[in-house]
């Protein structure tokens, strides 16, 4: 994909003295008192402003935090929270300004953080003439926020259409190599991992990467409508019958390919869904009608670890059982552990595989972890995010 980045800009002396807009994703959870619980977001931009800083621009920063209503401004949608914190880790006094969008005053080598951007008027339905009104307040507009690629707004596409330069921020350049190396040019074998708790919302998921993988592994929910698919009894277990068809087409696709879905063999049962529920392994022939399948069992596991570890490339999108209950986690912990084992180049993404990702400890050997949930999950349904869009529009033209 080419797109202008940021680094090459910055390298060769041409963001020197210019007027850099820096679109963030600082969207970091908040306690009631408004205090940041979870920070990630905010370490992840860092790079990219201390590169814009380094290089001696006018730094403007901006990103959306929680939802707020268009036009009117509440304390609450303030990003003076994520400001301290951003001083924190820059050394750096890092002042916010309101009212932004009719002028920004700020010198070579200072740094300001906009308010809210979800707060002006047309940023959601990236209005024209708000787009041509941000893209006048800069020389060079850098996109650093992958967890908003998929959303075409007044600072994700808009801006980046009317800027004089429009470019990818380190962020952002790194999840379109990561995504390019385990989607487009994959070493193969290559193996998906798409788990959660219904088909529906990962349906076409699953059919894009049906026509691409060589294993596609299912889990959780998604596994249980498999089982049902292949003919298993699953009891009492969540599931959407109304999509075996669905299921089997995704099945038949693989098989057509000489590819394969591979339905567990034996699962982990239990009759509540409480943490306290005694499991039990069983037989994926032996589910008996009041159980309900919350993980994969020990022989399913093993196999499939073994095929992870063998693998070229490895997409991770979600849990294969409840691992937040000790009794049903040792699916997902095996497969985290075979991930971390696997030589393949590995991407993961979206909330819970991120959550399964640090309780397993294996941050630091997964080849990639994407920032983004609904982008990364676009990008796997072989959708083309308007930001990357924009950015490649803007590089060749």
């Amino acid at each position: 994909m080419n797109v202008i980045r940021f680094a090459d800009l910055c390298a060769s002396g041409r963001a020197k003295g210019q007027r850099v807009f820096i679109r963030a994703d600082l969207n970091v959870p908040q306690d009631d008192a408004g205090r940041i619980t979870e920070d990630t977001r905010i370490r992840a931009s860092v790079p990219c402003i201390q590169m814009a800083l380094d290089a001696g621009a006018a730094v403007m920063v901006t990103s959306h935090l929680g939802r707020p209503t268009e036009g009117a401004f509440k304390p609450e949608d303030s990003l003076a929270p994520v400001a301290k914190r951003l001083g924190e880790l820059l050394g750096r006094d890092v002042p916010v300004m309101a009212n932004w969008v009719d002028g920004v005053q700020v010198a070579p080598g200072q740094l300001v953080l906009l308010e809210n951007c979800r707060v002006n008027v047309g940023e959601k339905k990236n209005a024209p003439e708000l787009a041509k009104k941000l893209a006048a307040l800069c020389d060079i507009f850098v996109h650093d926020a992958f967890g908003t690629a998929h959303r075409a707004e007044g600072t994700t596409y808009g801006i980046a259409q009317y800027a004089p330069i429009a470019c990818a921020g380190p962020l952002l350049a790194a999840e379109i190599d990561a995504i390019h190396k385990a989607l487009a040019n994959p070493k193969r074998p290559l193996a998906a991992i798409v788990a959660g708790s219904k088909v529906s919302t990962k349906l076409t998921i699953l059919k894009s990467l049906a026509a691409n993988v060589d294993q596609l592994i299912v889990g959780g929910g998604i596994a249980n409508t498999f089982m049902l698919a292949a003919g298993l009894n699953i009891g009492k277990s969540l599931a959407e019958p109304d999509l075996l068809d669905e299921a089997k087409a995704v099945i038949a696709l693989m098989k057509a390919r000489g590819a394969e879905v591979p339905i567990p063999t034996d699962v982990v049962c239990a009759k509540t869904f409480t943490a306290d529920a005694p499991a039990t392994v069983k037989a994926a022939t032996d589910v008996a009608d009041d159980d309900l399948i919350l993980d994969i069992g020990p022989q399913t596991a093993a196999r499939l670890a073994a095929q992870l570890k063998a693998a070229g490339t490895i997409v991770w999108n979600g849990p294969v059982g409840v691992f937040e209950f000790a009794a049903f986690e040792n699916g997902t912990q095996t497969i985290a552990h075979a991930i971390a084992e696997s030589s393949a180049f590995s991407i993961a993404g979206g909330g819970d595989t991120l959550a399964a990702i640090a309780k397993y400890g294996i941050e630091d050997k997964v080849g990639y972890i994407s920032t983004g949930g609904g982008a990364f999950l676009e990008v796997l349904e072989g959708k083309t995010l308007p930001a990357f869009e924009i950015l490649t529009l803007r590089a060749n033209h």
